[in-house]
């Protein structure tokens, strides 16, 4: 089965389960991604150092017109290449699925 399919049947299975709306808290997102993002990601404009080159900063992840709280929660739960399978819980997705949503305000 190719990655491409497993995250349309994956995102199909959110879909239906309503799991990926669940509603996260950013502040506690913020501290997800401080602790396991940020030596890669730059998490906010405020973040000095850790961002790896060529990975894209939380805001542009959120700025993207595809970033919504289906595809990241989706994108959480599938293994990627560049990053490492950090197995984040149910309520760890929706909090940082809600940092990363709330970065499109700012």
């Amino acid at each position: 089965m190719t990655r491409r399919l497993t995250l349309l049947i994956l995102t199909g299975l959110l879909a239906s389960s309503g799991a990926a709306f669940a509603q996260g808290d950013p502040e506690a997102g913020r501290a997800l991604a401080q602790r396991w993002c940020s030596s890669c990601h730059m998490i906010d404009a405020g973040q000095p150092t850790g961002a790896a080159i060529g990975v894209p900063t939380f805001t542009g992840i959120a700025r993207m017109p595809s970033t919504t709280a289906l595809s990241l929660n989706a994108f959480l739960r599938t293994p990627h290449v560049r990053m490492p399978d950090l197995q984040l819980s149910n309520p760890e997705i929706a909090d940082l699925s809600a940092y990363i949503l709330d970065l499109k305000q700012r």
